[in-house]
């Protein structure tokens, strides 16, 4: 069996009706993403930042400058879900975001302390919420039907470990 570079953790999977502890558990892990994500890329070089994860993937940096381009619209939608009716949300086209130049050539660093605010505000909401608030829905152009904040969090909570195993499995198949 061969391992698959695009999903190291595998796909995204979601289980309706998760319990409590469930949730508390994803939260937990959307806590830990920024420092995982530094752990992930410590000492890496710009050689190293600029080779991608996998053929035809994104390089170690613009993974990187992903992360807090994604999180950041992730939180505004959390956001809306909370204090708007079920609103609709304006998706982004996230391969052209990572071809943009800060993405390809500028320093980690930005983004990371980026990511770092982002959770910052974002750990505040998600460990204030209701069990009401989880049910509460926003509508995706790009998806069939309501997505919860319950569902948001567990897609969090499987997207950060995702982008950081792009990078781990590279630096284990490359000895770094």
């Amino acid at each position: 069996m061969t391992e698959d570079l695009r999903y190291p953790i595998g796909n995204f999977a979601y289980q309706d009706n998760p319990s409590a502890e469930q949730v508390q558990e994803w939260i937990a892990i959307i806590e830990n993403t920024p420092a995982d994500l530094r752990a992930a890329v410590a000492g890496l070089n710009d050689e190293q930042l600029d080779t991608p994860y996998r053929p035809d993937g994104w390089t170690v940096r613009q993974v990187v400058h992903h992360l807090p381009d994604s999180h950041m619209n992730s939180y505004i939608r959390f956001k809306l879900a909370l204090t708007e009716d079920n609103p609709l949300i304006r998706p982004y086209e996230e391969k052209f975001w990572a071809e943009q130049k800060e993405a390809c050539s500028a320093p980690i660093e930005m983004s990371l302390r980026l990511l770092d605010a982002i959770h910052e505000r974002l750990n505040v909401v998600l460990r204030n919420l209701q069990p009401d608030d989880l049910k509460r829905t926003f509508r995706h152009p790009e998806i069939k039907g309501a997505m919860s904040i319950e569902k948001n969090i567990a897609l969090y909570a499987w997207h950060g470990p995702h982008h950081v195993a792009h990078i781990t499995s590279l630096r284990k198949r490359k000895g770094w």
